[in-house]
Formats: structure tokens, C-alpha cells, sequence
């Protein structure tokens, strides 16, 4: 157990939850925690380095988490806790002051569970949840009102699912998941043939098996395999409104920003990261390490870690029309000073002769 005053967390506690050097007032207390612009006397802040706009200099917090190269640019009033890298150290002090709590504990009255569904102690069911036939759901699990897991799904230890999350039949969630509102976990996959002009759905028989401690945004949506399984890693990092297609293979730990589009069968390395509106044609591999910047559109596969972008920056919209203009005469211009290439150098190579002779 840790130990606090009555009136909030004091100084000593927390140099020490993060073994942290402390310089200035121990028994000094904080109870929130506000960013370094904003903070006041019962705040706790971080200041990561310098940036553009902040000086904190002026910052009003009671305690600030900071690096010793730092310590000389905070204000001389404010209680310092010295660490190598402030915001991870933020974290796990934020984590420890104000640690996620359950909303509701047990079974809600409302909630309709299978009989054949197997549920370990502590987990927690909210109003109007469905949980079906030979469900596993393991110790620690909180399943949020309005969701509704399928058939034979299995559910690790202390994961959470928020609110109107959805998972289909047989699929596999790992433990210490934590799944925002909306998340659709198990639907078909976007499988379809041409039959003499008329589409035919092919059946999505394969199931997503996500590991362990995976976040998934807000109404972020992974499609279930077509014959084998959709797969997310362990650690891997979704944000919201990400569509995940059939057979997309995630590797752990890499990072998803926003209303990024997976295609079928694309695979992803470990500790990758895709920015915000990326979309990632189907059957392409990215290796491990491999970096796209937002809203950049890959279309083949990339063999070599690194950072990749495309698409072309915003301009003023008239020099923007110009520029798309050009664009479409450069074969034309490349067929031109390739023309003029071979003509400079025959007759570089002519005259070369004469002055030989």
C-alpha cells in the first residue's frame, strides 16, 4: 500500500513511486494532475523538453516531473521530480494516483447469460449484455451494458469491454484488453465473386484471435478470416474508426492511428506504426519497424524498416490546380529531356572526336 496525507499525494510518495530524485518540499501534496500551461498549486505537471508556446517558467504546479538537464528552466517555487523520461514516469504516476476503477461489480439483473457460457469470479456483467452459448470468460473480465459476445467466444483476464462492444462467434480476446465503445470484433469480411455479373458472398469461416494487452478504439471494426484467422499481437495499440479486413495479420506491439484501412490479407510487422486516414492495399507486407506517415496510401510491399510517406502536402488551392496540371504532363516532360539528354551528349561525343582528330 501506498502511503498519502489526507489532503492529497505528497511529494516524497511520489518521488519514490517512480524512484525518482526529489528536489524541493517532500511533504508538499498535489491531488490532480494538469498539463504545464495550465497547472496550479494542487497540480502535478511534466515538462518533457522544450517546445514552441510553453515556459515554464511561469507554470503555477505544485510538483513537476522533469529531467535533470531541465531542473534550471522550472520555477524556482515548484517541488521537482527528476526522472530520464518524464512522460513515461507521468504515466505510471497517474497510474498509480488515479488507477481505472470498475463502474459496476457482479451480473446486472437485465443482462441475459446462456446457461452453457462459463464465467470465472470477479467478472462483471453491466445492464443489457448478452453473452452466449459456451462463452469462457475468465476472472477480472468486465463486460460493459449493451454488449453482446456470440457464441463459444473467449475472453482473457481483466480485460474490459466499455460499452456496446461486439464480438462474434469463436473468437478469442486475450487478457488485460481494454475495448472503447462500438468496437465490432468478428464480422464478415468484405468477401465477394463475380458470378456472370452478379455477386456472391463467400463465406468468412475463420475467426480474429487478438492477443494480450491490445486497446481498440471507438467503433473500430476487425473482420473475421476467411478460412484462417484475422490476428492482432499482444501490445498492439488501435485507435477509433480503424477498419481491420479479413486475414490482416498485426505483429505486437505497433500502433494504429485513426480511420486507417487495413485490406484483406495485409500483414503488418511488429512495432510498426501507420498514421492517421493510412490505407494499406490487400496481400502487401510491411516489415518490422516500418513507419507510415499519415495519410499516406502504400500499394506494395515494404521490405526494409524505416519511414514512408505519399500523397502531396496542402498548398494554396490555385498553386494546387497548377501543380495537378503539371502532374499530368510529366511522362511528356520526362520523354522531352530524355530527348534533349540523348542530343547534348551526341553531340558532346562529336565534338570530343573533332578535337581527338
Amino acid at each position: 500500500m501506498h502511503s498519502t496525507r489526507a489532503d492529497g499525494f505528497c511529494a516524497a510518495d511520489i518521488a519514490a513511486q517512480v524512484s525518482a530524485t526529489l528536489i524541493g518540499a517532500p511533504d508538499r501534496c498535489v491531488d490532480r494532475v494538469a498539463s504545464i500551461s495550465s497547472a496550479g498549486a494542487r497540480d502535478l505537471a511534466y515538462f518533457s523538453g522544450p517546445r514552441r508556446g510553453v515556459n515554464p517558467k511561469v507554470c503555477a504546479a505544485g510538483i513537476i516531473v522533469c529531467r535533470s538537464q531541465d531542473a534550471d528552466l522550472m520555477p524556482p517555487q515548484a517541488t521537482l521530480i527528476l526522472v530520464s523520461n518524464p512522460q513515461i514516469a507521468f504515466i505510471d504516476i497517474v497510474a498509480w494516483m488515479l488507477p481505472r476503477k470498475k463502474t459496476y461489480f457482479g451480473i446486472d439483473p437485465s443482462a441475459i447469460i446462456h446457461p452453457t457460457a462459463r464465467l470465472a469470479e470477479g467478472v462483471a456483467v453491466g445492464p443489457l449484455a448478452i453473452i452466449g452459448a459456451g462463452c469462457h470468460i475468465s476472472a477480472g473480465v468486465l463486460i460493459g451494458p449493451g454488449s453482446v459476445i456470440g457464441q463459444n467466444v473467449c475472453i482473457g483476464a481483466d480485460t474490459e469491454l466499455v460499452a456496446r462492444v461486439t464480438v462474434l462467434d469463436d473468437c478469442v480476446i486475450g487478457s488485460l484488453c481494454l475495448i472503447a465503445p462500438g468496437v465490432v470484433i468478428g464480422s464478415d469480411g468484405f468477401g465477394l465473386v463475380s458470378d456472370e455479373g452478379r455477386w456472391r458472398r463467400v463465406p468468412q469461416l475463420g475467426r480474429v484471435i487478438i492477443g494480450d494487452d491490445v486497446d481498440i478504439g471507438a467503433n473500430t471494426t476487425i473482420d473475421r478470416g476467411t478460412l484462417d484467422d484475422t490476428r492482432i499481437a499482444d501490445g498492439v495499440k488501435l485507435d477509433n474508426l480503424i477498419q481491420i479486413a479479413h486475414n490482416v495479420e498485426i505483429g505486437a506491439h505497433s500502433a494504429i492511428a485513426g480511420c486507417a484501412g487495413l485490406a484483406g490479407s495485409s500483414i503488418v510487422g511488429k512495432h510498426c506504426t501507420l498514421g492517421g486516414g493510412v490505407g494499406l492495399a490487400g496481400h502487401l507486407t510491411l516489415a518490422d519497424g516500418v513507419h507510415i506517415t499519415g495519410m499516406s496510401m502504400v500499394t506494395r510491399s515494404i521490405h526494409q524498416p524505416g519511414v514512408y510517406s505519399a500523397g502531396t502536402p496542402i498548398d494554396t488551392n490555385a498553386r494546387w490546380h497548377k501543380n495537378a496540371a503539371r502532374f499530368k504532363q510529366l511522362d511528356q516532360i520526362a520523354h522531352r529531356l530524355n530527348a534533349l539528354a540523348l542530343r547534348f551528349d551526341s553531340t558532346n561525343n562529336k565534338n570530343s572526336d573533332e578535337e581527338d582528330e
